[in-house]
C-alpha cells in the first residue's frame, strides 16, 4: 500500500469533498481517499504509487485545482 498527501485549491464544503472523493476513486489501484476541506488535502491510499497527472486530472475534472507545490 501507498499512501499519498495532496494539496488540493477551492475545496469549502461537503459538496466538495464529495465530488473530489467520487473522482478520485475512480483512479485504477486506489483503495482509500479521505478529504480535509479544512486543511484543503486529500489523502489517497492506492495499491501502487499514482502518477501525479492522474490525480490533477481526477481533481480537475471535480472543479478543484492541484497546485504544482505539493506538501
Amino acid at each position: 500500500m501507498t499512501v499519498g498527501i495532496y494539496r488540493v485549491v477551492g475545496m469549502a464544503c461537503g459538496h466538495c469533498e464529495r465530488f473530489v472523493t467520487e473522482e478520485i476513486e475512480q483512479i485504477p489501484g486506489v483503495t482509500a481517499v479521505a478529504v480535509d476541506v479544512e486543511l484543503d488535502t486529500v489523502t489517497v491510499t492506492s495499491e501502487a504509487p499514482l502518477d501525479i497527472a492522474e490525480v490533477r486530472a481526477a481533481v480537475e475534472e471535480a472543479g478543484y485545482e492541484l497546485p504544482d507545490t505539493q506538501p
